[in-house]
């Protein structure tokens, strides 16, 4: 019989924490048709991909691009217009990194998307993160570490990919549950957010569409747990729930935020995503326009440290767009100014045997 353990939440910070909805629907709408005969579309290995944009710097680039990540487009007039707003991103990134900032930007796989598209296809309308209960962590006067990365304990699982499934809500409570897990147990677990897409639409959640994080820590505490990945496999689209008990695996203001990720394990979190972050290599990012206000919360993922770079304190974070965005999907973002409003929404589980 797999081995059960019991789930409650904590929330942080904000009564908000308990609502808070991330619908980022992550759904890349497709720029060629993968019906169409080869002939009939423009992939970088053609020789007229090439001679249709010339052998510019920009050009060479864009077919660098297009081949690394798998791209063909339907027709001359979507492969001209593609190529104009990669090269439009493609400058904007150079701009901001001539700037010297704490972080750095480079051409990943949204460098063919308008910042409107990937805004509707990966994010979705802002949510507002309101609720009525009230935040129960208690702070403690326990000294916290100067710095903190749970990777180095060993209980953060491997960083996922959403895909094309706006499932964000999904993978960072899942994340945070395998880290309590891991913590409690010793054992590395690999949890499904397939069931919490499929299983937990009359908690608020709307599968791929979007959801919350609390609202899944609550289904699964309510359903009696939840299954591996392995028994409920990821399909990146909604699906029927096909729950089944006996695969049951697991049941269940910044100083807030950092007492709980020092001392406690990692934390779900509500963010902002704006414009430049969908191009985010490394370094600490941080930004201006980037608002804390739980009405502009678009996008949910998992805090799990903190420390200093080079004199900026930030918080360490996972996010769920693969291992080939970001630092092998980890970013950084600057600590102490609730940066993007990272510390607005924010809870996380407990399990006991």
């Amino acid at each position: 019989m797999a081995h059960r353990i019991h789930l409650t939440v904590v929330f942080l910070l904000s009564a908000a924490a308990s609502l808070a909805r991330f619908d980022d629907d992550s759904r890349i709408r497709p720029f060629s048709d993968p019906n169409l005969p080869i002939m009939n579309r423009f992939s970088s290995t053609d020789p007229a991909f090439l001679q249709a944009l010339g052998t510019s710097f920009y050009a060479t680039r864009f077919a660098l691009f297009a081949k690394r990540y798998g791209r063909s487009y339907d027709s001359v007039h979507e492969l001209r217009r593609r190529f104009g707003i990669f090269k439009e991103n493609f400058e904007q990134i150079k701009a901001t990194n001539r700037k010297g900032l704490s972080y750095s930007l480079a051409v990943n796989h949204f460098a063919d998307l308008t910042w409107e598209e990937f805004r509707a296809s990966w994010l979705g309308a802002s949510q507002n993160c309101s609720a009525a209960l009230k935040p129960n962590h208690i702070l403690n006067k326990k000294k916290l570490p100067k710095e903190k990365d749970w990777r180095k304990d060993g209980i953060v699982s491997p960083v996922k990919n959403q895909g094309n499934c706006g499932s964000c809500w999904a993978f960072s409570a899942t994340g945070a549950i395998e880290a309590a897990y891991t913590q409690l147990t010793g054992k590395a677990i690999s949890l499904s957010e397939q069931q919490l897409i499929d299983c937990s639409l009359k908690y608020n959640n709307f599968g791929c569409a979007g959801g919350y994080p609390s609202q899944a820590f609550q289904y699964i505490k309510d359903n009696g747990g939840i299954e591996a990945e392995k028994t409920y496999p990821y399909l990146a689209a909604d699906g029927k729930c096909r729950f089944k008990k006996e695969n049951v695996r697991v049941k269940g203001d910044e100083d807030e935020l950092k007492h709980a990720v020092g001392n406690v394990r990692p934390v779900t979190v509500g963010m902002e995503v704006v414009p430049d972050f969908r191009f985010y290599k490394k370094g600490v990012f941080s930004s201006d326009t980037c608002s804390s206000s739980p009405d502009d919360l678009n996008h949910a993922v998992l805090v799990i440290g903190y420390g200093v770079e080079e004199g900026i304190p930030y918080w360490l974070i996972k996010n769920s767009w693969g291992k080939r965005w970001g630092d092998n999907g980890f970013f950084k973002i600057e600590l102490g100014k609730n940066m993007c409003g990272v510390a607005t929404c924010a809870t996380y589980p407990n399990v006991a045997a």
